[in-house]
C-alpha cells in the first residue's frame, strides 16, 4: 500500500494523482472553469486560500513509496536432538545444594531456639551473658597489654678467668715443717761468747714465721662459679606483644560496643565512639 503524505485538504491534486497525467481528460479542450466548482463550499474556500498549483498537464514525478520493512528471521531453534547437557544439570544441583544447606541451617536454628527455650534463657539475658563475655575478653585483653613480666632470673654457672697477677708487697710467711739454713753467717754477742759472721747451719723449726716481700707474676688460669639472682622487670607494652594485644582489643571492640555502649576502659574513660 502506498502511503500518501499530502496535505489531505487537497482533494483536486488527490484526485490528480490517483487518474494519473496521461488520463484522456488531460486532452480534453480546456474551459475556464474553476476545478474546485464541484466541491462543497468549505473545501472551495480552503482551496481558494490554498496556492496555484502547476499545469496538471506538467508531469509529475512517482510518489516516494515507502520501502517495504524487511521480515525479520526467525531464529534458528535448536535440534531436539542437541539440547545443552550443562545448563540443565548444573542449575538443578546447585538447587538442590542450596535446599539442603537452607533446611540444615533451619534444624540448627530450631534447635537453639528450643535449647535456649529449655533453659530459661530470655533475651535481656543473652545480652547480659554477651555483655560479660565480650567485656571480660576487652578488658582481660588490655590487661595482658598493660602487664610487665616481674621474677628474679638465678644465674648459676661457671665463668673462665685467665690472667696475669703481679705481686709486690711484704708479707708473713708460716713454715709448714722444719727448714734447714746452711752456710748461713751467723754473729752471737753473749757475756762470755761473742762470734761475729760465723758460717753455720741453722734449723728453722715449723710454725716459725718469718717476714717476706713478695715480688713476681702469678699466670691464673682458672673457672670461677657464679651464682647470683637477678630481678627483671619487662613491661609487655615495650615488647612484641603489644602489637598481637591491641589487634584482640580492637576485634572484640565493635562487638562489645554493639552490645554496651556505654562501655568503659580501664582507665575509666568512653571505648566506644
Amino acid at each position: 500500500m502506498t502511503e500518501n503524505n499530502e496535505p489531505r485538504d487537497d482533494p483536486a491534486k488527490r484526485l490528480r494523482r490517483l487518474v494519473g497525467s496521461a488520463s484522456p481528460l488531460t486532452r480534453l479542450p480546456k474551459k475556464n472553469v474553476d476545478p474546485a466548482s464541484f466541491l462543497p463550499k468549505q473545501e472551495q474556500d480552503e482551496k481558494a486560500d490554498a496556492p496555484p498549483e502547476p499545469d496538471s498537464a506538467t508531469p509529475k514525478p512517482p510518489p516516494k513509496n515507502k520501502p517495504a520493512s524487511k521480515p525479520k528471521p526467525e531464529p534458528a531453534s535448536v535440534p531436539k536432538g542437541r539440547e545443552p547437557l550443562f545448563g540443565p544439570r548444573f542449575w538443578t544441583f546447585a538447587s538442590i545444594l542450596s535446599l539442603t544447606v537452607n533446611a540444615i541451617l533451619a534444624l540448627v536454628l530450631i534447635a537453639l531456639v528450643i535449647g535456649i527455650s529449655r533453659a530459661g534463657l530470655s533475651v535481656s539475658n543473652l545480652l547480659n551473658m554477651g555483655n560479660d563475655l565480650l567485656g571480660g575478653l576487652y578488658g582481660n585483653f588490655e590487661k595482658m597489654d598493660r602487664a610487665s613480666i616481674q621474677t628474679n632470673v638465678e644465674v648459676n654457672t661457671k665463668i673462665p678467668v685467665q690472667f696475669d697477677l703481679q705481686l709486690n708487697q711484704q708479707t708473713d710467711v708460716i713454715l709448714s715443717e722444719d727448714v734447714t739454713i746452711t752456710n748461713a753467717l751467723v754473729t752471737v754477742n753473749t757475756g762470755g761468747l761473742n762470734i761475729s759472721r760465723a758460717n753455720t747451719t741453722i734449723v728453722l723449726p715449723q710454725g716459725t714465721t718469718l717476714p717476706v716481700i713478695l715480688n713476681l707474676t702469678v699466670p691464673v688460669d682458672t673457672e670461677v662459679p657464679v651464682t647470683l639472682n637477678v630481678p627483671v622487670d619487662i613491661p609487655l607494652s615495650e615488647t612484641e606483644l603489644h602489637e598481637p594485644f591491641v589487634g584482640l582489643q580492637e576485634v572484640v571492640k565493635p562487638f562489645y560496643c554493639m552490645i554496651n555502649p556505654n562501655a568503659l576502659n580501664l582507665d575509666g574513660k568512653p571505648l566506644c565512639p
